[in-house]
């Protein structure tokens, strides 16, 4: 009877490396600090890539459809390198817009609040007045602010700001090298892709690796799918907020409407911060405009969630609307904003899986009982 030495050979190995790692757990999460600032570039990079390829691959179906019909061949190469190319021009287009739109409108909004604050104050009070609220202490408060010296001390402000915002530095460097990689790395994806199924097989046993490529394959597929839905919806509500806006006549219409195209990209979450942005503003104008703004706002959001949203993002993942709604509102809980983009499309992959698992399961069990596979 032979005895098997190595699975206590490798128990007592990893007891030893665990205990001295627990013993010395400050110095492990300063190697793990540093090791993870080495590699942090690179997560980012993989993550542009992950993200630009949905858009890239989009443009390869274009190029390719357009060489069919002009009855041309184009090399995978040059579509590749095309396809990235009008990848990266409609990010810097959208990137522009985007700073030619919305900086001068908050420039201009930002110029006009002190002089609207000094011309609607006295028509808040009387509102306040009205409900029967004690103005006073408001009232001493504006009247001891001194505009004048705080736009003299804006230098100072901005210096202390961009004092504060050096520590990102370090942050921007490893976007602008994250891009740097995604490019190279998009560049050359299909070569990446042959060579990482090529490790995954000779180490791996088939099945294995064949169902790691599947879930891959799912799991960019699911993710591209809900990009291409967030896309619809958040231009579908940018587009409601500004007619509505302009309906009504409030304020600031194309501003909120782009913001709000901005925020939705957060599910559920992000277009309400530009509705706190759209009523301070209208505040400032008419506060009759704040209340409507409010009311106008919630109405098409709750719209949006009830009937749009639910329906171009959930199904578009495959997901029924009630799973897309629990998996924003648990991946908020415990993520946070990332958490919220991301729980969607992950959810969904998990989805896919266990109904694919369950299904196969119930398949067994029908070959051995018909009542069971009902």
């Amino acid at each position: 009877m032979k005895f098997n030495t190595k699975s206590p050979l490798f128990l007592i190995t990893f007891g030893v490396l665990l205990f001295a790692a627990v013993m010395n757990l400050p110095m492990v999460l300063q190697f793990l600090q540093s090791v993870l600032s080495l590699v942090f570039p690179v997560v980012i990079g993989l993550l542009f890539a992950f993200v630009l390829n949905v858009p890239m691959r989009g443009f390869e179906r274009l190029l390719k459809n357009l060489a069919v019909k002009m009855n041309k061949e184009i090399s995978d190469q040059l579509l590749q390198k095309a396809s990235l190319l009008l990848t990266l021009i409609c990010i810097i287009l959208v990137i522009t817009i985007a700073w030619t739109m919305l900086i001068p409108a908050l420039i201009t909004s930002v110029k006009s609040i002190s002089p609207l604050i000094r011309e609607r104050w006295p028509e808040w009070l009387a509102i306040l007045s009205s409900h029967e609220i004690d103005t006073s202490m408001i009232t001493d408060w504006v009247n001891g602010i001194d505009f004048e010296s705080l736009a003299g001390n804006a230098k100072h402000i901005l210096g202390s700001a961009f004092s504060a915002a050096s520590s990102t530095i370090s942050l921007i460097m490893s976007g602008v090298f994250g891009m740097i990689i995604a490019i190279y790395v998009l560049s050359s994806k299909k070569i990446l892709s042959r060579q990482s199924k090529k490790v995954v097989y000779a180490n791996l046993k088939e099945e294995t690796a064949r169902r790691i490529c599947e879930v891959a394959i799912l799991v960019r597929d699911t993710f591209a799918k809900f990009l291409s839905g967030q896309c619809v919806e958040a231009i579908i509500l940018g587009v409601l907020i500004f007619v509505s806006f302009s309906i009504f006549q409030i304020p600031y219409a194309g501003l909120i409407g782009f913001l709000t195209s901005l925020f939705a990209f957060i599910p559920y979450v992000g277009a309400f911060a530009s509705c706190a942005i759209g009523v301070f503003l209208s505040l400032l104008v008419d506060p009759s405009k704040a209340v409507l703004c409010l009311v106008v706002y919630m109405v098409v959001q709750f719209v949006e969630n009830q009937f749009i949203y639910p329906h171009v993002v959930g199904n578009s993942v495959g997901l029924m609307p009630i799973w897309t709604l629990i998996a924003a509102l648990i991946g908020g809980k415990l993520f946070g904003v990332v958490g919220i983009i991301f729980a969607i499309p992950l959810t969904a992959t998990l989805y896919v899986l266990i109904r694919e698992d369950t299904n196969r399961k119930l398949a067994i069990k029908g070959t051995l009982s018909a009542q069971e596979s009902e």
